[in-house]
């Protein structure tokens, strides 16, 4: 078990990192889920692993035990963010992002015809789909930290020595 966790944790939360994303993106485009903007801030955890992890790949050499802490690290911000958007939906807490709140009045009618061409920005608080009653940053919550937990104890592993 150790040996899977310490020498393949690489290439394994590369993977998950790239499935998450593969169904964020199957979700958007497959199926017109378009994502508010917390959405799109919570795949920024897994480009984050799939950028570093390539780049410790590409150049070898690097510290097993650093990386699982760094990823760790990543993953746990990954499901502090997706925490705060499970907040948000819930209505425990307003955002702090303009995830298509309050838009300025326009001031003349040239101002008004840009604003009707342009896309309003999904409202955060909106859930467009749910499996079991829980939305999408509730499974990234789980997701993220799994991930975390296996992560940081692949690295404790390495630091204590355990082949």
């Amino acid at each position: 078990m150790s040996y899977l966790l310490r020498f393949h944790l690489l290439t394994s939360v590369m993977l998950a990192s790239a499935g998450a994303l593969g169904i964020a993106l199957i979700a958007q485009y497959g199926y017109q889920l378009n994502p508010c903007e917390l959405c799109s801030y919570q795949r920024i955890p897994y480009g984050s692993i799939i950028l570093f992890g390539g780049f410790a790949l590409a150049f070898g050499g690097w510290d097993r035990a650093g990386i699982g802490y760094l990823f760790g690290i990543i993953f746990f911000i990954g499901a502090v963010l997706a925490f705060y958007h499970t907040g948000v939906e819930q209505h425990w807490w307003q955002s702090a992002t303009s995830c298509g709140g309050d838009q300025p009045m326009p001031r003349n009618l040239a101002e008004l015809r840009v604003e009707l061409t342009k896309i309003m920005p999904k409202a955060c608080d909106t859930i467009d789909w749910t499996l079991f009653g829980l939305s999408m940053s509730v499974y990234n919550i789980v997701a993220s930290l799994v991930l975390s937990t296996v992560c940081i104890l692949s690295a404790r592993l390495k630091d204590y020595g355990v082949k």
